[in-house]
């Protein structure tokens, strides 16, 4: 890890109270997840369709929490499920309306492979609103992010449409259940070189809280968006999404959110009510 470099983050940033977080060694993934990678995609039969992602909102577990598998159409979906220690969906949710607000904050969470967080003027300015939920203030924005699948490669663009639960035909009222203290969606597409077609993802995070903490659950289906509450594949006829991609996806979101569930109960406490 320590011969990889960080990202590069805005002059200044060093004075941040939560710089620190950006120079610590990241969490260690379990060994158990990074022998997944190495496996090959699940049974087809396991895993969760987009058509079918309110079960994400049910008592109990999915046949698959963990890896990644295929459908007919050749989209494919990558799953995980993260134990976070002390972590409360509250603090996910805070964290998804807090580290939007300056690219530092986005970098604390995988500082070897977020490199930019960008939203526009409107969005900013919604999230500094005290007067607006912090779950609201995670629905309704779009964010432009630039990171890295693969560590210490260079970073791709990936736009973010988070958006309601209702909006992608789902209940808005999940949170107000046991089974869900945290949500976001959103449609996303990442970015390719001119003349190639963006690549369409439909991405759900999900916790729930128990003791000692939280399961957070994230499904990212590739290949596939949600419009007017409609799953659709956006693949053309007979192209398959790459299996590299998916393994990469996967191992990223090991990282990244091994890293997160390490620092955030520090971070949340400490940033708590700290917005601008």
């Amino acid at each position: 890890m320590s011969e990889l470099q960080r990202v590069n983050v805005p002059k200044g940033s060093e004075s941040k109270p939560y710089f620190k977080y950006f120079m610590r060694n990241m969490a260690p993934v379990p060994q158990e997840k990074l022998d997944m990678l190495s496996r090959g995609p699940a049974d087809t039969k396991k895993a969760l369709k987009l058509d079918d992602r309110a079960k994400l909102f049910e008592p109990g577990y999915l046949p698959m929490e963990v890896g990644y598998a295929y459908f007919d159409d050749g989209s494919a979906v990558v799953a995980n499920k993260t134990f976070c220690r002390g972590v409360t969906g509250e603090m996910l949710q805070w964290y998804f309306a807090w580290h939007p607000i300056e690219p530092l904050r986005y970098a604390v969470w995988d500082p070897f492979d977020h490199y930019d967080s960008v939203v526009s003027d409107e969005v900013l300015h919604r999230l500094l609103d005290p007067d607006i939920s912090i779950a609201d203030k995670c629905f309704n924005s779009d964010q432009l992010v630039t990171e890295s699948l693969v560590m210490g490669a260079p970073g791709v663009p990936i736009m973010i449409h988070f958006r309601r639960p209702s909006e992608y035909g789902m209940d808005d009222h999940v949170l107000e259940t046991k089974q869900v203290s945290f949500i976001v969606c959103a449609n996303c597409e990442i970015k390719t070189p001119e003349g190639h077609p963006d690549v369409p993802v439909f991405m759900l995070h999900t916790a729930r809280d128990i003791e000692e903490g939280c399961e957070l659950r994230s499904r990212f289906w590739l290949g596939c968006h949600v419009i007017n509450g409609e799953a659709k594949c956006m693949l053309p006829p007979g192209v398959r999404f790459p299996e590299e991609t998916a393994k990469q996806l996967l191992g990223h979101n090991f990282n990244e959110f091994t890293n997160l569930a390490a620092i955030l109960p520090e971070l949340y406490n400490e940033n708590k009510n700290k917005w601008e």
